[in-house]
């Protein structure tokens, strides 16, 4: 056995692709999606067939296993293992053809699901299977798992689709797998030896996923070589490439929404629907919905009932749709009925299905739920009877679950509060009473994700003896020395060994973050991540903002789940909080926070991050940007009392880059201008300091429409008067301060120069965040207890006061109440129903929501003002990648600047001239500004037509 430094040097001499054998690139690599962990010897990202055959080759000289990974979405623990894990996802992820006349395509193992979707559209073509995960995960191991996606109904499973596969089986010989049997020797022997089982165990129903796909080669089913080896899990060969059928894109879909009184009485009526050949036909239960609405704030209007089938049907034109669809209304037993037509609604609806494989990772209740028993299946025939005694046998384990699924050929999903951090004995106990139950309905243990070492032992339970030595034989021809992914399917590893979370320590707090929703437990919060790898997607057609860093880079360390993987192995106490996996880790993360609200699980990166740096840095020196960037309100203060001189010094270019350099700022960047005087300084606000002897300005622009205005005076607003506004651009303020005022409003700032702490927070230094805010609560807290409002300009800074304050001073009564205090200026705008916003139809506008608004305040309310001025709106999605003092630091000014390349350049760049960029983010501003020459307004301006 070689140690991981050989491994790396000596097979790095052979392959052209990456070898990473660190303890960081380990740690990323010891999870999928599922509650296992094994962290492997080294991860290999080939660049080629030769470097896959080179892998296997010196894994077998040195007694390794091989473990093939996609996108790492397996929630059955396919694809993680203590050999050699190679990612294709990274570089063997092209499109090699698509062959529009013949309908096919051929695939790299590693592309993604909707990158091929994508290609095949203009075509109007698209491959059958689309499971929720499409837009990360990959071909490869989508025929690793037999993937089907909700419109399997229709178009089958991906062994439906498979033409012929390209692969290296275990013993690093090339084949080509298709429809002759002697492509492998042996097999036409197996075949003829092992009919009888093969044609009473196995196919007995569509989704019957468990086990290896034998049936395929029955020859009356076609003697599919190809077909046979999908859903074998990676243990018998390593795929190069795949020619895959595509089908036709149908030229018009309906949605129908069913109501039922519950999930399984939808269940019930499945054979009446699937009799309107629909495309789709999923099941969401009541309870799941609850939690969509908790997590989103909001979900599209469903029928009455309890729970739902949401059915796709198609037309040849639209009238022929929609008929389909009301003969489905009119003759199912639904208690009510919703048909959609509308593009955008029928997104909505179906984005609540999409969601759930991360949002079930907690019940309605908010603990932890895990998959393991996720995804059975039973002939649809008996899924209303087999729901409805799996309730009795959940409530008589004490467990709890979100259920939904493909109820239109017997597949649901779940994620369970199973026992597995305090007991996995009885986490064992369950999954072999659920076997059985499944198997008494003539099931499956698994409906599309495979077995891998979550159901592999229980397959004992749904299949002979006979078909389990048929199994062992099969894999055999493949790979006699049982070198690729060991401990799957057969001679499996036990379900409750290598669990991920059994026998966590709780981990004492440091005096930083409180984490209230994870029990006050930083080990719990990180947990969150379940691996789900919605942070691997481009979300930013969505509207998402996750992950900054991973969609300018494509490395699983700059993922949010390769992070919390790596601070995983923290709380464990694999590695400590000074590591050097754990800066390079966390190195990339911009700090956005919109994982926090793009995450399923509510991953938040930002939160981990700076807990982490406090608790690697407290009481010890830290790296000068910390004091230079997370003092940066000081430094401001100073500089502001001499602005025309800090400025001029800014100027000289050889005094900025030495400056920058030394305080560990990329030299790179341009110093924002400070304005000529600090808004704190100005006469405007030394009134607003002393409100009883000001008289409120209520003359405003003509442009700005305001009506309505009562005669009565109204409450005072507390203005917060942010450090970048302060110090860049005052303007803002007075504009705001004007808008307010015009509203009916006295509008006050805070008398003492207060700070929400942002800059201690980003860089970790949370006890002086903790020391301001406590000065920010005496401050606020008799505005805030006689009922007032406080309204924040900076988005970031308004965020803190709203999240970061009350987990970071839990046990301080006033943080919830000044939390809850807190507006954005939209916000403060929508509470007014009389206030009426400037009509500008002949403005075009750029809006970049800022990163912190988008996860933790919401853009809704902004977006329904500059919707009501008329204007024609072009809204960036995703980050744009300055970040607070994140693209400040020395390091980080090339990946800042292919951040702005994913979203905020391009939007500016197709802009017209004229084109008014609104960002209410000071740094969405200087981005704007450095990189693209266009300075930006604040919401405010755009408003009062400064």
């Amino acid at each position: 056995m070689v140690t991981e430094e050989r491994i790396t040097a000596a097979l790095r001499g052979r392959i052209d692709g990456e070898v990473d054998a660190s303890p960081r690139r380990r740690a990323e690599y010891s999870s999928d999606a599922s509650n296992y962990r094994v962290p492997p010897t080294a991860v290999v990202f080939p660049r080629s067939d030769s470097d896959v055959a080179e892998t296997l080759g010196f894994a077998r000289e040195h007694g390794l296993s091989v473990t093939a990974r996609g996108a790492g979405t397996s929630v059955a623990g396919n694809a993680i293992g203590r050999g050699l894990v190679l990612d294709f996802s990274r570089h063997m992820n092209r499109i090699v053809r698509i062959d529009p006349d013949r309908r096919t395509a051929k695939v790299q193992p590693g592309l993604v699901l909707s990158a091929l979707q994508g290609a095949a559209r203009p075509h109007g073509l698209r491959l059958g299977p689309d499971p929720s995960t499409q837009n990360r995960c990959t071909l490869g191991g989508m025929i690793g798992n037999n993937a089907c996606g909700p419109r399997a109904v229709a178009w089958g499973r991906t062994s439906d689709t498979v033409r012929e596969l390209r692969i290296l089986d275990g013993t690093g010989t090339e084949r080509v797998l298709a429809n002759d049997p002697a492509a492998v020797p042996g097999l036409a022997e197996f075949t003829r030896s092992n009919l009888a089982v093969l044609r009473t165990d196995l196919g007995r129903f569509e989704r019957q996923a468990s086990g290896y796909g034998l049936e395929h080669l029955l020859p009356e089913r076609g003697s599919s070589l190809a077909k046979s080896f999908v859903g074998s899990e990676g243990t018998c060969g390593l795929l190069l490439d795949a020619e895959v059928e595509l089908v036709e894109l149908p030229r018009v879909t309906v949605l129908t929404v069913l109501g039922y009184p519950d999930i399984a009485t939808a269940a019930d009526d499945v054979a009446a629907v699937m009799a309107y050949a629909p495309t789709a036909v999923e099941g969401i239960d009541a309870r799941l919905v609850d939690v969509v609405r908790t997590h989103r704030g909001s979900v599209p209007e469903l029928p009455r009932g309890g729970g739902w089938l949401f059915v796709e049907t198609t037309g040849e034109n639209a009238a022929e749709a929609l008929a389909t669809a009301e003969r489905l209304c009119r003759t199912t037993h639904a208690l009510d009925s919703r048909i959609v037509t509308d593009a955008a609604a029928t997104a909505a609806l179906w984005r609540i299905r999409a969601d759930g494989a991360g949002l079930a990772g907690r019940t309605a209740e908010g603990r932890p739920a895990w998959p393991g028993w996720e995804d059975s299946a039973v002939p649809p025939e008996h899924l209303g009877a087999y729901l409805r005694d799996f309730a009795e046998l959940t409530a008589q384990h004490g467990v709890d679950g979100l259920l939904y699924g493909h109820l239109g050929d017997g597949c649901i999903h779940v994620r369970l509060d199973l026992p597995i951090t305090e007991a996995p004995r009885r986490f064992r106990t369950f999954l072999f009473d659920a076997a059985e139950l499944v198997v008494r309905y003539g099931g499956s243990l698994s409906g599309e994700h495979g077995d891998g070492r979550a159901r592999s032992e229980l397959l004992s339970v749904m299949y002979s003896p006979e078909a389990l030595t048929a199994f062992a034989g099969y894999k055999a021809l493949f790979d006699p020395d049982a070198v690729l992914n060991p401990g799957v399917l057969v001679e499996p590893h036990a379900v409750d060994a290598d669990l991920r979370v059994a026998g966590l320590p709780r981990i004492p707090t440091a005096g930083g973050f409180a984490f209230p929703h994870d029990g006050g437990d930083i080990g719990t919060a990180v947990h969150r991540c379940v691996g789900v790898g919605k942070c691997r997607a481009d979300s930013s057609a969505a509207g998402g903002f996750m992950c900054p860093s991973y969609l300018a880079t494509a490395d699983e360390k700059d993922s949010t789940r390769g992070r919390a993987r790596v601070l995983q192995e923290v709380v464990r106490g694999e590695l400590p909080w000074s590591a050097t996996a754990v800066a390079e880790s966390l190195d990339l993360c911009l700090s956005c926070k919109a994982c926090r609200s793009d995450c399923p699980a509510g991953v938040d990166m930002a939160t981990y991050k700076a807990e982490a740096l406090y608790r690697r840095y407290r009481r010890r020196p830290r790296p000068l940007d910390h004091y230079a960037l997370g003092w940066l309100p000081r430094w401001l203060r100073s500089a502001s009392r001499i602005p025309r001189a800090a400025n001029a010094i800014a100027g000289v270019g050889w005094l900025r880059r030495t400056g920058l350099r030394a305080a560990g700022i990329d030299p790179r960047r341009d110093i924002p201008r400070l304005a000529d005087r600090p808004f704190r300084r100005t006469e405007r606000a030394r009134a607003l300091r002393a409100p009883s002897t000001y008289q409120p300005r209520i003359a405003v622009p003509s442009e700005a429409q305001v009506t309505g205005r009562p005669s009565q005076e109204r409450a005072d607003v507390l203005l917060w008067i942010d450090t970048f506004t302060d110090a860049f651009d005052p303007d803002i303020a007075e504009a705001a301060a004007t808008l307010i005022e015009s509203l009916g409003h006295r509008v006050r700032i805070p008398e003492r120069r207060v700070c929400c702490g942002l800059t201690w927070i980003s860089t970790g230094q949370l006890d002086g965040a903790r020391a301001r805010l406590r000065a920010t609560l005496a401050e606020l807290d008799e505005h805030v207890r006689a009922g007032g409002v406080v309204v924040g300009l900076e988005p970031s800074c308004t965020a803190v006061l709203r999240a970061d304050l009350p987990e970071l001073l839990a046990e301080d009564p006033r943080a919830a109440g000044t939390a809850a205090a807190v507006r954005t200026l939209a916000e403060f705008l929508a509470e007014h129903p009389d206030w009426r916003p400037p009509s500008r139809p002949d403005a075009e506008v750029v809006v970049q929501p800022h990163c912190h608004q988008h996860s933790v305040l919401g853009f809704d309310a902004d977006r329904r003002v500059l919707t009501r001025t008329g204007a024609k709106v072009t809204e960036v999605s995703g980050c744009c990648g300055l970040a607070g003092n994140f693209g400040m630091q020395k390091g980080h000014y090339d990946i800042s600047v292919a951040v702005a390349g994913n979203g905020l350049l391009p939007a500016l760049r197709d802009a017209a001239e004229d084109t008014i960029f609104v960002a209410d983010g000071f740094s969405c501003r200087t981005q704007s500004a450095q990189l693209a020459g266009r300075p930006g307004q604040h919401l405010v301006q755009f408003l009062l037509g400064e």
